[in-house]
C-alpha cells in the first residue's frame, strides 16, 4: 500500500494556519511572527514534508540554489573563492552548485539561461573573460532574465560588460595589484623586467597587463616588448618556455613580474635549469598568493587576493534582496613579500 506523500494542505491544517502563511514560512521573503513561524516548521517536521520544487517553479518561486559558474575547479584562484562561496551559501541555507566552462563564453551562457530556467537564487561568475559584442548583448538579456525573475547575477573578479550592465559585481583591483608588484620590483632598482602576460582581450590578465604598464611610465622606464609576452595557457610550462626563450636570445633582464604563481614556477624552474640563482640573479613576484608560493624553491612573492572574501561577498550581496540590483564592491590586494626579490640599490 502506497503511503499519500503530504501536501502543503496537510502542514496548514496541522499548524492551524493558512496555505498562504505556510508558503511564506517555506519561501522565507516575507515577515511572519516567530510563533506561527515556529508551529509551521514543526508541523513540516512531523509531517516529513518535502517542498514540491516543480511547484515552486511553475509559481515563480526561487529554488534555493546559488550557482557558482567558472573555468575549471581544480585552480587555486576558483577553488579558493567556490569555498568562499559555498561557505556563505550554506550560512544563508542555499545549495551551491559548481559549473565549469573551460574558458568557453559560449558554454557559460548557456548556464545562466539554464540556471535561469531553473529558477537559482544567484548566478555567480568567477574570473576573467574575453568578451565580444554578441557575448555582451546575450549576457545582458540573460542577466536582465535574472532579474526580472527575483533572482541576481553576480560578476565576480570581473567587471561589467557596461556601467548598465544589471548585474552586481565584485571586483578585487587587478589593475593595482599588478601597479605594486612591478612598482616594488621598480623601487629596489629593477628596471629590465620581464613581463610574462595572459591572453589579450581576457578581463582579469589585460588588467594586470595595464598594471604593469602604468607602474613603468610612472618610474620613468620604458618598456621592452623584447620582455613582454601573452600566452592562452597559465600553466607552469609557459613560465619555464618562455623564460628560456628569453635566454636564449641573450635577452637582457633582471627581474620578471608573472601573471601567476602557476607561470612564476614554471619561470623559477626555467631559471635554476640555466644556472640562474632566484634572487640573485633574477627577481620574481607572481599574483594570486597560491597555497605553494611559499613552498617553492625560493619562497614567491606575490600579490594576494581576498578569496574567500570575494567568495561570500557575492552570495551576501545576491541574497540581500532589499538592496539595489546593480551594486558594486571593489575589494583590495597586496603583496605578501618573500624571498624571490633582491634590491639592486
Amino acid at each position: 500500500m502506497t503511503t499519500k506523500r503530504p501536501t502543503i494542505r496537510d502542514v496548514a491544517a496541522l499548524a492551524g494556519v493558512s496555505v498562504a502563511t505556510v508558503s511564506r514560512v517555506l519561501s522565507g521573503d516575507y515577515p511572519v511572527a516567530g510563533a506561527t513561524r515556529t508551529r509551521v516548521q514543526r508541523a513540516v517536521r512531523d509531517l516529513d514534508y518535502v517542498v514540491n520544487a516543480h511547484a515552486r517553479a511553475l509559481s515563480g518561486a526561487t529554488s534555493k540554489v546559488v550557482a557558482i559558474v567558472m573555468f575549471n575547479v581544480t585552480t587555486p584562484f576558483y577553488a579558493h573563492i567556490a569555498a568562499g562561496v559555498e561557505a556563505q551559501a550554506a550560512e544563508a541555507d542555499r545549495l551551491c552548485l559548481v559549473c565549469t566552462t573551460g574558458g568557453d563564453p559560449d558554454r557559460e551562457l548557456e548556464i545562466v539561461k539554464l540556471m535561469r530556467e531553473q529558477h537559482a537564487d544567484a548566478v555567480i561568475l568567477v574570473g576573467g573573460v574575453t568578451m565580444t559584442d554578441d557575448y555582451r548583448e546575450r549576457m545582458h538579456r540573460y542577466a536582465k532574465a535574472l532579474e526580472d525573475a527575483n533572482s541576481r547575477l553576480v560578476l565576480c573578479g570581473r567587471p561589467a560588460p557596461s556601467p548598465d550592465f544589471p548585474a552586481v559585481t565584485v571586483e578585487y583591483d587587478n589593475v593595482g595589484g599588478a601597479y605594486a608588484a612591478t612598482s616594488h620590483l621598480l623601487s629596489v632598482g629593477h628596471r629590465r623586467i620581464a613581463f610574462l602576460g595572459g591572453a589579450v582581450g581576457n578581463t582579469t590578465f589585460d588588467g594586470r597587463d595595464t598594471g604593469y604598464r602604468r607602474a613603468m611610465a610612472a618610474f620613468g622606464a620604458t618598456v621592452d616588448p623584447a620582455l613582454v609576452s601573452h600566452h592562452g595557457s597559465l600553466g607552469p610550462e609557459y613560465g619555464f618556455a618562455r623564460v628560456g626563450e628569453l635566454l636564449a636570445a641573450g635577452t637582457d633582464f633582471t627581474a620578471i613580474f608573472a601573471v601567476n604563481d602557476h607561470v612564476a614556477a614554471g619561470a623559477i624552474r626555467a631559471l635554476r635549469a640555466a644556472g640562474k640563482r632566484v634572487p640573485d640573479d633574477v627577481s620574481i613576484i607572481g599574483y594570486d598568493d597560491t597555497p605553494f608560493a611559499p613552498d617553492l624553491s625560493t619562497p614567491l612573492t606575490s600579490v594576494h587576493l581576498p578569496h574567500d572574501e570575494l567568495g561570500r561577498t557575492a552570495v551576501r550581496l545576491a541574497l540581500q534582496r532589499t538592496g539595489p540590483a546593480r551594486q558594486h564592491v571593489m575589494l583590495g590586494t597586496h603583496i605578501t613579500m618573500r624571498d624571490s626579490v633582491r634590491p639592486l640599490v
